[in-house]
């Protein structure tokens, strides 16, 4: 699949996890990067603070979609958990309304954190959906990504 140029307006999310695939989402967010920097004062120069990068801080990414059937995809996986885990890589693909391919990303060592399932309230009757957590290590370099 090729990436287009154009600038996504509607936009759905695809995940795989080591070529599994989750399904699409409607949300994404979480996906970024963070230096973590270390103030060191200097003896006898008081006009500024050193700020030295130490480490790569990586959000935990949350995505978010009404229930469909790929929802029993998500709870084998995170059942998986129960029975030992290896770490696996997976791909969040951003896609126009008519499936073009508009950015990608690689997230490496992904651990399932939490499943948000909905909530049923008669009184207020919206569409059932359902969150999922994901912490990750970094992310992948992959050529043409």
């Amino acid at each position: 699949m090729s990436i287009t140029q154009d600038p996504a307006v509607s936009v759905c999310f695809v995940v795989t996890i080591d070529g599994i695939e989750l399904g699409s989402f409607n949300t994404c967010e979480g996906l970024g990067c963070e230096v973590v920097l270390e103030p060191r004062e200097e003896g006898g120069n008081n006009g500024h603070v050193w700020q030295l990068p130490t480490r790569l801080k990586y959000p935990n990414v949350k995505l978010s979609r009404p229930l469909t059937k790929d929802t029993q995809k998500v709870a084998k996986w995170f059942a998986s958990m129960t029975t030992g885990f290896a770490r696996k890589t997976a791909h969040i693909e951003a896609r126009t309304g008519d499936g073009v391919m508009v950015a990608r990303w690689g997230l490496l060592e992904v651990v399932p954190v939490r499943w948000t399932g909905p909530t049923f309230n008669p009184e207020s009757p919206k569409v059932a959906t359902e969150t999922i957590e994901i912490a990750h290590h970094g992310y992948t370099m992959e050529p043409g990504a």
